[in-house]
């Protein structure tokens, strides 16, 4: 059985995206598969769903293998509110940044974060800072690498599709 071979645009061959707010030189957008109400669930649930992971790592940390108690309780949700507050002022405050300045921003939210679960296992505070400090440096030089890359890619498909005469000088 022989089958048509699709064009670029979706599996059936039609172009998508074509009109007015066509993103990309192609004119091609990529489906969103979830919507919006979804993206606005994940976007709160995920920086809490990470904190209660987080919190309940200080805690089991905090009690060295010890009882659980309720103090140890208290800890691990203060650590989880903590942990999930930060996460969204750092998200919001990033989002007004170059890409730089959010790079810096969730290397040291990342860096920090290693930092207070390692300071409480009890090793050396010069070897607690250090991983920290190295943690932070690869999340800042990873983050600034994709920010770079992808805005960079995002102002290119632009000034093609505001100038497509000097799309093919550069």
């Amino acid at each position: 059985m022989a089958h048509a071979v699709p064009t670029r645009g979706t599996s059936t061959g039609t172009r998508t995206g074509a009109g007015p707010g066509a993103s990309g030189a192609s004119g091609h957008t990529p489906p969103d598969v979830f919507g919006a109400r979804t993206h606005l669930l994940a976007k709160w649930a995920m920086p809490l769903a990470i904190g209660l992971v987080y919190g309940y790592w200080a805690a089991s940390i905090r009690r060295h293998g010890g009882p659980i108690t309720g103090w140890n309780l208290l800890f691990g949700f203060m650590t989880v509110l903590a942990f999930a507050i930060l996460w969204y002022v750092v998200r919001e405050v990033a989002d007004r940044l170059p890409r730089e300045g959010h790079a810096v921003l969730w290397g040291a939210f990342a860096g920090s974060a290693l930092g207070f679960l390692y300071s409480g296992s009890g090793v050396a505070m010069f070897t607690c800072i250090l991983v920290s400090l190295l943690l932070a440096a690869a999340v800042t030089a990873g983050l600034y690498y994709h920010y770079a890359t992808h805005q960079d890619a995002e102002e290119a498909r632009t000034a093609r599709t505001r100038n497509p005469a000097r799309a093919g000088t550069t």
